[in-house]
């Protein structure tokens, strides 16, 4: 059996890489993971990762784990560790077997450690974080050696035993490897591999007073699991180092075919942050309604703007995987989610801003009935019903009194049609004491129902609209970029590019089929936009739309 899938994918640096692996018989088998420390919601980034790691597992026939890197209890929370879960499989994953926790391998962790202490090869280190920053040197500059560096296996030993017995307070002291200070690389230059931190962590308890370091812990979670293939960002290309000698010097990892680090380009976003810090900074301050404000880049926050898991995955396969850093435009993003829409959304009828209109010559004191489609192109999403009656309700912008041959809506002394139903004409229209139209008169014509105009006469508009009595009161969320300017993290802080008109609300009206809409359900609201009712506050008795994306890009 062949190990890829049948489907055709673009290629890659990295399944170039497994590839070879596969052919040479250095694998017989492709085993990926995805881990994410539990800090906060994943985000769009995140979901180039899930759909690369779970992604390759897929069209390889193999495995993807999901393990969470939990080495840092002070930051990690299990409602974090609940919401990646779901985002995965929102996004259409599935992992290999039981979650793993980096933490279902401390006490492993902890007996390599006392092996690498054994060997000499690292030491329990008295130095304060000031003072070990000055002896870690800089770019241009060595380091030099710890006064604590030379201190004997055995001491060594007995120190670190106090430290897993809580005898030190917190950043008393740490155990470091011992590499090189001289290395040009900082993160070789006796990096700390354990801290001390008394806090309770969420899957081990109060049972650890000592935590490993996520470089020490990554690669040999990822040995002891038989990861095959450890794909992670950009930034973590000199971590490689650490990566390797870690395992190098661990008797249990000397296998030739153990696993090894390859980094892709992370994902950069036009108008959009990307570090959790930050992400989390925003929600602390309550500039945003949580992890899942939909103005927010997480996967729980465009979930509940309306994007679907195949417009994001979409999005992913188009960006690819390389090694070169760039900023991608959001557009692209927002072009895989309207030809998604454009697709699959059914057709409705929203009035974001009401001015009333009266049909004078209608005659029906009852609203009729019309059979309108749910969508132009696909007569497999079925009907409709709309009411229609003497009082609609159509969009302030709509109407003019006077207007030139390029306003194609309606206009007093002119006719527009009505979508779905009927031609109109202005006849005249009321204003209060500030000179707003507040009611516009009209006829209709009873013998223009349909597509085609009676008698031949063309009609340049077609607008929408909702009957009044039917009609369902709706607030509607237009929402724009969060940010000003397209690389918001190139600013010191936030407050400097925060978009003060990212979110406006208004009340409106739809049509009465929306009465009841699903939570995330997308639909085309003719003329406004594709929205979806909110996930969190929208209710029969209160309707909440958010707007997933305009009909073209018309964002500022």
């Amino acid at each position: 059996m062949s190990h890829v899938d049948t489907e055709v994918r673009p290629s890659n640096f990295i399944r170039n890489i497994i590839d070879e692996d596969l052919s040479s018989g250095k694998h017989n088998h492709v085993h990926t993971r995805f881990p994410p420390e539990p800090n906060g919601f994943l985000h769009i980034g995140h979901a180039k990762s899930i759909c690369l790691n779970f992604g390759i597992a897929k069209d390889y026939q193999g495995q993807c784990n999901l393990r969470f890197d939990d080495t840092n209890p002070e930051k990690e929370d299990i409602n974090y560790v609940k919401s990646i879960q779901e985002d995965v499989r929102w996004l259409g994953f599935e992992w290999a077997g039981d979650i793993r926790y980096s933490s279902n391998y401390f006490d492993q962790l902890h007996q390599y450690a006392v092996e690498l202490i054994g060997k000499g090869l690292a030491y329990v280190c008295f130095l304060n974080s000031e003072q070990t920053r000055e002896y870690r040197g800089t770019l241009k500059e060595p380091g030099k050696n710890s006064p604590y560096r030379d201190t004997t296996p055995e001491e060594n030993l007995a120190l670190f035993e106090k430290m897993r017995k809580g005898e030190f307070k917190e950043g008393e002291c740490a155990l470091r490897a011992k590499i090189d200070m001289a290395s040009p690389f900082m993160c070789m230059r006796d990096p700390v591999i354990y801290r001390i931190r008394f806090a309770h962590h969420h899957q081990t308890g109060d049972k650890w007073c000592i935590y490993p370091m996520y470089d020490f812990t990554h690669c040999i979670s990822d040995a002891i699991e038989n990861i095959t293939h450890s794909i992670c960002t950009l930034e973590f290309q000199d971590n490689r180092r650490l990566y390797d000698w870690v395992l190098d010097h661990l008797d249990d990892f000397q296998a030739p075919n153990r696993t090894r680090q390859y980094e892709f380009s992370r994902l950069n976003l036009e108008y959009t942050l990307m570090s959790k810090r930050k992400l989390n900074d925003l929600v602390t301050r309550k500039l945003v309604d949580g992890w899942d404000d939909p103005r927010m880049p997480t996967i729980a926050g465009l979930r509940r703007r309306g994007y679907t898991p195949a417009s994001i995955r979409e999005f992913c396969l188009r960006i690819g995987v390389t090694k070169q850093e760039n900023l991608v435009e959001v557009g692209m993003l927002d072009a895989c989610i309207r030809e998604e829409l454009n697709e699959h959304a059914p057709r409705a009828m929203a009035v974001l801003r009401p001015i009333k209109v009266v049909i004078e010559n209608y005659p029906n004191m009852q609203p009729e009935t019309i059979t309108a489609p749910s969508h132009p192109n696909n007569e497999a999403m079925g009907t409709r019903e709309l009411s229609f009656g003497r009082e609609l309700f159509i969009d302030v912008e709509d109407f003019k009194e006077e207007a030139n041959k390029h306003f194609k809506r309606l206009v007093l002394g002119k006719e527009v049609r009505l979508r779905n139903a009927y031609i109109i004409k202005a006849e005249r229209c009321d204003k209060d004491a500030d000179g707003n139209v507040t009611t516009i008169y009209c006829t209709y014509d009873a013998d223009t129902l349909g597509k085609n105009p009676a008698d031949g006469r063309k009609v340049k508009g077609v607008i929408h609209w909702v009957e009044a009595s039917t009609a369902k009161p709706a607030e509607f969320r237009l929402y724009d970029r969060l940010f000003t300017d397209e690389n918001p993290a190139a600013f010191e802080t936030v407050d400097e590019v925060i978009n003060p008109q990212s979110l406006v609300v208004v009340q409106g009206l739809v049509e009465p089929s929306l009465a009841n809409a699903p939570a995330e359900k997308a639909y085309q609201f003719e003329r406004e936009g594709y929205f979806c009712a909110d996930n969190k506050d929208s209710t029969a008795d209160h309707l909440v739309f958010n707007l997933t994306v305009p009909l073209r890009d018309t964002f500022s």
